[in-house]
């Protein structure tokens, strides 16, 4: 009852002042604040702004249902402007410009968010159709736009969607969606998860030829593939209520995966699914992400974990409870029967044929990467195998699969269903008791056992003060339990030469005893307290990744705090950007692998750890690059701050890669984004590459930067995605203004906080 009440109480102003325009001229403007709307001349539907779920300070411009058959909070948004892009301003408006651009602006940024780019076709008017389709007219009568052309998640009776193209499915938290349609070449609608995973496939056969394909709905409720040429269906299915008396409908790919088709019913006032692709939900792949989808006792589907059953404590992202670096106490595989399961990041089982069942369970059990695998025999036995945490999967009695999970149990210190108590001990009864020999014999043991307790203690203190004295007076290095050497102020300075050779802010080149090369790094000594400083660092040298440097010791002596890592030969990224010389160095090449690398870096300190690991400061100066130019992060585990913190780092650390322009302060440049959203991309590229990029790559870096600098942190990515979209597997949407509020301008920047990234 409250997500509705809610909904329409962030809608009244949708509703709250409506006009009919017939025809919508040049010049024409709705604005956030004034609440209006242009309505179709049938009144069926309106164009406004809006709250996207979950963002009430938010606002999108789209298409709703408006007929008032619909109560308000079932009037559904079936066309936005820009898919996910919104404004933050009262004073934000969209407007039909005197050029004949549609245009989302925001006005505190001072720049438009997304426009038709139509400003070529002597645009003469705009008009909101009774189809719902918003088109733009030259003459009055040529459409030249229309918003059928660019659907998001849904088509209404008559759009189109031609080869190619694709719907995307809208997001929670209005990230990219996994679940997408597409129209293939071949002639056949996909439902996909990512790029690369179909679940779902029209059932029509693959085209011989090319031939012009487009899929539409129909009013009637039927979803036809149509040679267009021929005007002929060559696949089609039909709602239940096919030719029945219906007024609204539409085709949707919802959030959790499948593609419906919904009719308005005017008895029960909802919207009615009258056909869906995949009549199964839980075959809908990952619909539960990394949980279990299972259908409860109603028929209705669910997700739960299993996997919870066999930890101590309860794991929110439901990850197997398995990890290869650190189960040490042997890993027992369980028993799931009516279970498939299988791995979504990434989604790679490898699979294994014509073999039993306790068989496959061996080959999994000997296997350090696998982490739980799948047996099925339905005439051709498989076993598939996971080698990621990240598993997905559904139950059903029907399901013949049987599933093993590798556990990780480590050994209980203490028996719960063991009796504490001894057992009785039975003391034969003297009839004869000395008691003056008694009292003698307990007197001098008492005497004896205190006079050893305190030996035993004189030596234990004589001796500590001894080692104590012998450490802090020695020259050389020593090692604590985890194997990170602790040195002292004294061998740090003549380790580094009294601190005479500078690689980085706070970086200098030093050499061990043993000749070995080292990077020493001083941490400001008020960043963190001591004792929480050897902690951390004890922590840290157990950690291993080809792109975090490995802390060799530390030291912590004298009020001051410094680090050892292994030594990386060219210096930090920050070097490379403000030097004109070794910016040569990074190209293009480079600095997109550096992306990815930190990105990877990041990623397994977040989810792949014992426990979760923060870098906390992440920035241009604690990048290091190696012999062949590798990203080497440093000064990480020492922050404590959320995950989303260092997401926001590493999206200023990029822009700072892609601009060659670095700001001390980290403040990332709203010049950036306009230059993007105003189709001026190139522009913002080190010029030092003078051309040398690859566009569509730029294009990706820069929208998932923009991604992880929302000022909504609520919207930026996890680490995971981030690493996806950098190597291809993931697609990502254009983003919204990343910034809460416009801190410089074009025209005046002299009155706004200084900027690097200013032109």
């Amino acid at each position: 009852m409250l997500r509705p009440l809610l909904l329409s109480l962030s809608l009244v102003f949708f509703f709250a002042f409506q006009f009919v325009v017939s025809e919508i001229q040049l010049g024409s403007k709705l604005v956030v604040g004034e609440n209006t709307l242009w309505v179709s001349n049938n009144g069926d539907f309106a164009l406004g702004f809006f709250n996207p779920p979950g963002l009430p300070n938010r606002f999108s411009i789209g298409i709703r249902f408006n007929s008032d058959y619909i109560p308000s909070d079932q009037r559904k948004v079936v066309w936005v402007a820009g898919a996910v892009v919104y404004v933050t301003d009262n004073t934000s408006y969209f407007e039909l410009t005197s050029n004949g651009e549609l245009v989302l602006f925001d006005s505190s940024l001072g720049v438009p968010v997304w426009n038709s780019k139509t400003n070529r076709f002597s645009v003469s008017s705009a008009l909101l159709r009774d189809d719902g389709n918003l088109v733009l007219l030259k003459d009055r009568e040529e459409i030249v736009w229309q918003s059928f052309d660019t659907p998001a998640d849904t088509l209404l009776p008559n759009q189109k969607l031609p080869s190619f193209e694709m719907l995307r499915a809208a997001s929670e938290n209005s990230r990219s969606s996994y679940y997408s349609l597409h129209l293939e070449d071949s002639g056949r609608l996909q439902l996909r998860w990512e790029s690369n995973i179909t679940f779902w496939s029209s059932g029509n056969e693959a085209l011989k030829k090319k031939k012009k394909i487009g899929a539409v709905l129909t009013s009637e409720g039927a979803l036809f593939l149509e040679d267009q040429d021929l005007m002929r269906p060559v696949w089609s299915v039909f709602a239940e209520d096919h030719n029945d008396t219906v007024k609204f409908r539409f085709l949707r790919l919802d959030r959790d995966g499948n593609l419906r088709m919904y009719s308005w019913n005017e008895d029960s006032r909802i919207w009615k699914p009258v056909w869906q692709a995949v009549e199964n939900q839980c075959r809908v792949f990952a619909t539960c992400g990394s949980q279990v989808c299972s259908f409860n006792s109603s028929g209705s589907s669910g997700c739960t974990c299993p996997f919870n059953a066999f930890v101590s404590l309860s794991d929110p992202k439901c990850l197997v409870p398995y990890q290869k670096p650190t189960c040490k106490s042997g890993y027992p595989m369980v028993k799931f029967k009516n279970f498939e399961l299988y791995g979504i990041y990434p989604a790679n089982d490898s699979v294994v044929f014509g073999i039993s069942s306790q068989r496959c369970k061996k080959v999994c059990s000997d296997d350090f990467a696998c982490t739980a695998v799948t047996y099925t025999n339905d005439g051709n036995p498989q076993c598939r195998m996971k080698l990621t945490r990240y598993i997905s999967g559904y139950s059903d009695p029907s399901v013949s699969s049987i599933s093993y999970v590798k556990t990780c149990l480590d050994p209980i210190a203490v028996n719960p269903n063991v009796s504490k108590e001894s057992p009785p001990v039975t003391v034969p009864k003297s009839h004869s008791i000395c008691l003056p020999c008694l009292i003698g014999a307990t007197s001098t043991t008492l005497v004896l056992f205190l006079g050893f307790q305190l030996g035993v203690v004189v030596y234990i203190y004589q001796r500590k003060k001894q080692l104590a004295k012998k450490k802090a007076d020695r020259f050389s290095k020593a090692a604590n339990p985890k194997g990170v050497m602790i040195f002292s102020v004294d061998e740090i300075k003549a380790m580094t030469g009294n601190f005479d050779h500078n690689i980085g802010p706070g970086i200098f080149k030093g050499v061990m005893p043993e000749n070995e090369l080292v990077a020493v790094q001083e941490m400001k000594a008020t960043l963190i307290e001591e004792r929480k400083f050897r902690s951390s660092a004890s922590k840290i040298g157990t950690m291993h990744h080809k792109n975090l440097a490995k802390l060799e010791g530390y030291c912590c002596e004298l009020g001051r705090r410094f680090l050892v890592y292994e030594y990386a030969k060219n210096g930090s990224i920050l070097d490379h950007i403000v030097d004109p010389l070794r910016s040569k160095k990074l190209t293009w090449r480079i600095r997109t692998e550096t992306c990815l690398s930190v990105a990877k870096a990041l990623c397994y300190l977040h989810t792949e750890c014992r426990e979760f690991v923060s870098h906390g400061n992440l920035n241009c100066g604690n990048i290091l690059l190696g012999e062949d130019l590798e990203a080497k992060l440093t000064e990480y585990g020492f922050g404590l701050c959320a995950a989303n913190k260092d997401v926001e780092d590493f999206g200023k650390t990029v822009l700072a890669l892609v601009t060659g322009r670095y700001e001390p302060e980290g403040v990332v440049s709203e010049w950036v984004y306009r230059e993007w959203i105003e189709g001026r991309k190139e522009t913002v590229v080190d010029k030092i590459l003078e051309g040398d990029f690859d566009v569509e790559e730029l294009e990706r870096v820069l929208r998932i930067s923009f991604w992880c600098v929302q000022a909504d942190e609520r919207l930026r990515p996890s680490m995971g995605e981030v690493v996806k979209v950098l190597e291809g597997t993931l697609s990502v949407d254009p983003p919204p203004p990343p910034f809460a509020c416009a801190r410089s301008s074009p025209t005046n920047s002299s009155e706004s906080s200084q900027s690097l990234y200013e032109p």
